[in-house]
C-alpha cells in the first residue's frame, strides 16, 4: 500500500475527540480511535513487528526489531516515533478527501457550498504549484493532523521491512489518544515501559519545519473571597470578590498577554473567571520559554495574590500554582541534544532545508520529555490545522516518511 493510500484509509475513520466524555476522565474518548488503533494493530501485525500492544486506552506500541549482528545491537540507541490518533474538535464530521493537482491559483473545495481554498488567505500555496496535495471537501477537517504522522510512519516501517539489508536497531511506534484535549495519551503513556532511549512526534508543521523548543506551561488558579450584604446596609460591610478580581488582572504586568506576543515570548493569560460578588474564581494560563522566566512569572503571581491578601485581609485571596509541561529544550540541553543532529542530518540527506521553529504550544513530545524520553518533533507537511482548509501536499508527506527512515539509518551508523 503506498502512502496516500494509506493516508487516506485512516482518514476514512472519523476519530475526532470527545471533549465532553475527556471531561468525564474517558480516555479514548471516542471510539473512533480505537478503531483506528486496531487497524493500525493488524497492520503492524502483517509488517512482523513485535511486542504488539494495544491497551484498553488505545494508547497502541510495536517494536521493529534489530537487524544488526549480535555484537551491535546493545551500542545502537533504540529511536521511538509517536503520533496521535484523535483529530480535533473543531469540526465533527467525516471526512471526504480528495486529491487535486495542483496548477495554482485558488482550490475549488465544494462548488455547490462555495468553500474554496483561496491563494491569497493562503500564500504558501504557491510553493506546491505542479504538486498533488490532498484537500477535503470543505464540510471537514483534513485530518492530517495526526493521520499523515500515522501514515508516515507506517510507510516508514514497511519500507524497512521490505529492504531487510537497511542496517538499523531496534525501532519504537506509539500511537496515542486524545492529544487534541490537555496531551491525556501522553501522560497516561509509561515511558520506561516503553524502553526507547529517544524518540520524535510527528505532528503540525510544513515540510522542513523542526521544534526542539516549546512552552514551559503552569496552570494558574485564583480565588477571591468577600463579604456579601444587601446593598441597602452594604457600606463598611460587602467586599465584591468580583472587583478584587479586576483589581489583580489589572496589575498584570501590561502587554504581556497572548495578544500582543510572539515568537519567544511569554505571557500572562486571563482565560476565565466566573463568581459573584461573593467569591470569585479567576484561572490563568502562563507560558515562558526559559526556565528562570517561567519561575519568575510564577513567583511572581505568588507574591501579588499574597500582597492583595495582606491589603484586602485574611482569607481573601488564595492561590493554586501548577506545573503543566515543560520545554521541550530543557531535556536536549548539552550531550543530550543529539536527537536534534540526527534529525538534521536526515534532512539534509533528503535535500530538505530544517527551519527549527518554537512552538508556542505543547505537544505530546513536551509531555514524554518531561517524563524522561527526550522527543522534539518532525514535520507532517500539512497546513491549516484545525480548519476545513487544512491540506496536505503528497511530496511533503513523503519527504516525512524519508526523513523517518533516515533518522533510523543514521542511528544505527552512530552505534
Amino acid at each position: 500500500m503506498n502512502i496516500v493510500d494509506r493516508f487516506l484509509q485512516y482518514t476514512r475513520i472519523n476519530t475526532t475527540t470527545s471533549r465532553e466524555k475527556g471531561a468525564a476522565g474517558i480516555m479514548p474518548s471516542s471510539e473512533g480511535q480505537m478503531e483506528l488503533a486496531r487497524l493500525i494493530k493488524s497492520e503492524l501485525e502483517v509488517l512482523g513487528l513485535v511486542d504488539i500492544e494495544l491497551r484498553d486506552t488505545a494508547i497502541l506500541t510495536a517494536t521493529l526489531p534489530s537487524n544488526l549482528p549480535a555484537e551491535q545491537k546493545d551500542k545502537v540507541k533504540t529511536v521511538s516515533f509517536f503520533a496521535h490518533l484523535d483529530t480535533s474538535a473543531e469540526q465533527t464530521n467525516d471526512t471526504k478527501a480528495k486529491i487535486v493537482s495542483y496548477k495554482g491559483g485558488d482550490i475549488s473545495l465544494n462548488e455547490a457550498l462555495g468553500i474554496t481554498l483561496k491563494l491569497a488567505e493562503f500564500p504558501e500555496l504557491a510553493n506546491y504549484v505542479g504538486d498533488d496535495i490532498l484537500v477535503t471537501d470543505g464540510t471537514s477537517l483534513l485530518g492530517a493532523d495526526d493521520k499523515a504522522a500515522i501514515a508516515a510512519i507506517m510507510d516508514a516501517v514497511s519500507y524497512l521491512v521490505a529492504n531487510p539489508d537497511i542496517p538499523h536497531g531496534d525501532v519504537k511506534v506509539a500511537f496515542v489518544p486524545d492529544e487534541e484535549q490537555g496531551l491525556r495519551g501522553a501522560k497516561a503513556f509509561d515511558v520506561e515501559a516503553f524502553g526507547a532511549d529517544f524518540g520524535y512526534t510527528l505532528d503540525c508543521c510544513g515540510i522542513g519545519e523542526f521544534v526542539h523548543e516549546n512552552w514551559n506551561a503552569g496552570d494558574v488558579v485564583v480565588t477571591f473571597t468577600g463579604q456579601s450584604a444587601h446593598p441597602m446596609s452594604a457600606k463598611g460591610k460587602l467586599k465584591n470578590s468580583l472587583l478584587m478580581a479586576h483589581k489583580f488582572i489589572s496589575m498584570l504586568p501590561e502587554g504581556e498577554a497572548p495578544q500582543y506576543t510572539e515568537g519567544t515570548e511569554g505571557y500572562y493569560w486571563v482565560k476565565e473567571m466566573s463568581g459573584n460578588s461573593a467569591k470569585t474564581v479567576l484561572k490563568m494560563d502562563v507560558r515562558d520559554f526559559t526556565k528562570d522566566g517561567y519561575q519568575t512569572r510564577m513567583n511572581f503571581l505568588k507574591n501579588l495574590a499574597e500582597s492583595c491578601g495582606s491589603l484586602w485581609g485574611e482569607g481573601s485571596v488564595s492561590i493554586t500554582l501548577a506545573d503543566r509541561y515543560e520545554n521541550v529544550a530543557n531535556s536536549l540541553e548539552g550531550d543530550a541534544g543529539f536527537p536534534i543532529d540526527i534529525a538534521k542530518l536526515a534532512y539534509a540527506r533528503n535535500d530538505i532545508e530544517m527551519k527549527a521553529i518554537p512552538m508556542r504550544g505543547g505537544y505530546d513530545g513536551a509531555v514524554l520529555s518531561q517524563k524522561g524520553l527526550p522527543c522534539p518533533n518532525i514535520f507532517t507537511g500539512a497546513h491549516n490545522f484545525h480548519s476545513i482548509y487544512e491540506y496536505l501536499p503528497v511530496k511533503s508527506l513523503k519527504a516525512a516518511s524519508a526523513v523517518v527512515v533516515e533518522v533510523i539509518k543514521i542511528t544505527a551508523e552512530r552505534g
